[in-house]
Parts: structure tokens; sequence; C-alpha cells
């Protein structure tokens, strides 16, 4: 079993530990070195690789000065530029990571970036800033259809697999996902059950496939619910999923 731990870093992002077994660990998207130094000193642990979903800042910053700590792979998407990756992996590749008795495979989720890659193995994704709880990351560099065929990848992973994704944005999504649907009770549900974590100081991650099914509206693009609730404030008539994902994503882009 793997354990994975959420460092916090920067504003909102969360870098995560990965551990097994051994005091050797990984950590995905590292925006910055320092909090991961300190947890790896404070608790005796050995970094053995990098694992980067994209080439934002955010998300890659901490890789030079973990590499002049210890000299480790840094596994990346091969179609998305990313600064420091020795190990560049193509679409779907499976790779081992070192240290840790796991085997991903690296999705291909373009939209946010051009070449994101979400990790996908040993029950876990970590899906960067493709997919968030009850959210989805911005089109920078992608379209619409990118992004819902990527967010369809991840929906079709088996409903428990649990999602790491870089930021704490659960709280905001909700609010939105509310607008949206505002009679899923699923969603006043993860309201309630989010602000406790928080309070209590505690991240609202890891989330599940299918908890995520049930709240984001993202990722139900295709329900007569969202869909009716897209062309209320679009103004229009939109006659397919993508359609009802680009205006769901200029309207949270403004909300």
């Amino acid at each position: 079993m793997i354990a994975v731990t959420a460092i916090p870093a920067l504003r909102d992002n969360y870098i995560w530990l990965l551990k097994g077994e051994t005091e050797r660990v990984a950590v995905v998207d590292p925006g910055e070195a320092e909090p991961v130094l300190a947890r790896l000193k404070a608790d005796n642990l050995e970094l053995a690789a990098i694992l980067v979903t994209h080439h934002h800042y955010d998300h890659t910053d901490g890789i030079p000065a973990l590499r002049a700590h210890r000299d480790v792979p840094v596994f990346g998407p091969a179609a998305d530029t990313i600064a420091g990756v020795t190990e560049a992996l193509d679409a779907d590749a499976s790779f081992e990571v070192p240290g840790i008795d796991v085997t991903f495979q690296a999705l291909a989720t373009p939209g946010h970036t051009r070449g994101q890659a979400a990790y996908f193995g040993g029950g876990m994704a970590f899906t960067g800033d493709t997919l968030f709880s009850a959210g989805c990351g911005r089109l920078f560099e992608g379209s619409a259809g990118q992004m819902w065929a990527s967010l369809g990848r991840l929906r079709a992973l088996p409903p428990e697999t649990r999602v790491y994704c870089g930021h704490e944005y659960t709280q905001s999504n909700l609010r939105f996902a509310a607008e949206v649907e505002p009679d899923n009770q699923s969603i006043a549900q993860r309201q309630a059950w989010a602000a406790k974590r928080l309070a209590a100081g505690q991240p609202t991650l890891p989330s599940t496939i299918g908890d995520e099914i049930e709240f984001n509206p993202f990722l139900r693009a295709d329900r007569d619910s969202v869909r009716l609730a897209a062309e209320k404030n679009m103004g229009e008539s939109l006659h397919d999923p993508v359609a009802v994902f680009a205006a769901l994503r200029t309207w949270k882009d403004n909300y």
C-alpha cells in the first residue's frame, strides 16, 4: 500500500509525497523545493523520484533544487516541454517509479496545456490541473473538445480511484457546482464535508472518480440538468456535450 500525503506549497498548491515500504519516496508536481526538503529532513526520508504533470511553474519550480539535493529521475510527459525532465514519457506509457512499489500509466490529458499527463496506478490518479475536485483546469493551450475528451478518460477510470489534484480549489468549485445544479444533494453534502475538513486544517483531497461523477459539473456536461443550466446562462441552445462543456468553462472563468 502506498501512503500519500499532501505537502502544502505556494498559495494553494499541493505537492504529493508517495511512500511505500521503505524510506524512499517520490514527489508529484514540486512547485517549490523548500517544503519538500523540510519534510525529507523531518521524517528522515530519501528522495527517489519526481513526477511532473505539466510545465507550469507552480508544478515545476522546485525541480532544480531537489535534483541538486539528490540526482533523481524526473518523469514527465514528452508532449509537454518541461525543463528538468530526464524521463520523457510517451502518451499512455507505463513506467515504474524507483523506490516505490507501483507502476503508473501516463494518461494523455491535454487541454489545460498542450501535453499534460495524469498518472494512474495503484488505485490512484494524479491529475495535475486537468481534473480538480468539483472542477477542471482552464483551457490555456488546448480546446474544449480536447479537455472534454481528457476528462472522459479520467471519468472512465474505476470509480474507487483516488483523485489527487494540484490545488485546493474544492470549496470555490463546489460553490459554482451548486449554481449549476442547485438541486443536486451530492453537492450540498460535499460542501458540508469540505467545510469541516478545511476548518480542521485538513485537505479536501483525495476525492474519488465515483464521487466526482456525482457532483463535478465538468464531468456531467452530458447530463440534461447541466445542459439546461448552461443553456440558460448562455441564452442559447447547446446541442452536444462539448458545447455544454465549453459553456460551463466560460461561465466558470467569469464566475
